[in-house]
């Protein structure tokens, strides 16, 4: 696991990250969220030992990771923008990480290679922008390390290629405990492959919890009532996060489980009643919202 305790990061007179606090537990895949600026890049690089922390600790699997060689060694990184010797290709890079990781697996870089269509012997500067983050995950996934930070990393991917990165992450992740920690500006790109997310904003943690934690217990629902005291009753003994009108129908975003909010509703007289799931997007924009938030001015906007 990878524990940060309370660090802060200043350049010059600008506070980069405000005394952070989060762990990463391992065997899940920790999605760190943020705008251009939140912080996010700052922590990772301080996770991956390139930067040191002003104040606070962070550990990987319990040893300091800053100046650690031991520590280190359980991490690769992968920078917004990947970085690869001047014109060098895949084969000459594998032949580097080889020398840096020790258990690098070349024989499943080279299928992995095939694979994406990837040329081994091709110039890596004549590469695309999608291209080359293929590469760096491929380089990154083969090193053998535990944790794989990365930066930015799924930005700029199809989906075809984010499908068969996801299919290789949950292949790692069983069969020798791949931890992969993934930064984005997007909601959307990381949806469908995060256990865990953490919104970074100013530099601190606004929220961090399990996403399907999340998603089992907050229920988004649809109906309408028969009468006003039906309304009343309905909209009585619950926690209400969010509520919109339109006419006769109500929006409702409600905390609790959905068999909770469909039991509660039961006992209620509805013309119409329906729960909904709710995106991972929804989800945030709710639970930021209660603490003060806009979360559409904070990712999607």
């Amino acid at each position: 696991m990878i524990e940060i305790k309370n660090i802060s990061k200043s350049f010059a007179d600008i506070l980069a990250v405000d005394r952070v606090s989060v762990n990463m537990k391992e065997d899940t895949v920790f999605g760190l969220i943020g705008t251009n600026g939140a912080g996010k890049s700052t922590v990772l690089r301080m996770v991956a030992g390139v930067l040191k922390a002003d104040e606070g600790s962070i550990t990987v699997d319990g040893l300091p990771v800053f100046d650690n060689v031991e520590a280190k060694k359980k991490i690769f990184f992968i920078s917004d923008e990947p970085y690869f010797f001047a014109n060098s290709n895949a084969a000459e890079m594998e032949k580097y990480f080889s020398t840096v990781y020790e258990e690098f697996r070349k024989d499943d870089y080279y299928r992995y290679l095939d694979s994406f269509g990837l040329d081994k012997k091709r110039k890596i500067n004549t590469f695309s922008k999608g291209m080359k983050k293929q590469l760096a995950l491929l380089c990154g996934i083969c090193s053998g390390t535990r944790y794989l930070l990365c930066d930015e990393t799924f930005d700029g991917l199809d989906p075809v290629m984010r499908q068969g990165i996801k299919s290789i992450f949950a292949k790692e992740m069983e069969g020798r405990g791949l931890t992969p920690i993934i930064a984005s500006h997007n909601l959307r790109e990381l949806e469908d492959i995060c256990d865990h997310i953490g919104l970074l904003h100013k530099g601190g943690v606004l929220l961090s919890k399990e996403l399907e934690d999340m998603k089992c217990n907050i229920q988004k629902v649809q109906c309408v009532f028969s009468t006003k005291e039906d309304m009343h009753k309905g909209m009585d003994g619950i926690e209400i996060i969010k509520k919109e009108e339109r006419g006769s129908l109500h929006t409702l975003t409600v905390r609790g489980t959905r068999e909770e909010i469909v039991g509660h509703f039961a006992t209620v007289d509805t013309i119409f009643f329906e729960a909904l799931p709710l995106s991972l997007e929804e989800i945030f924009i709710s639970e930021t919202e209660v603490v003060g938030y806009d979360i559409k001015k904070l990712i999607l906007g």
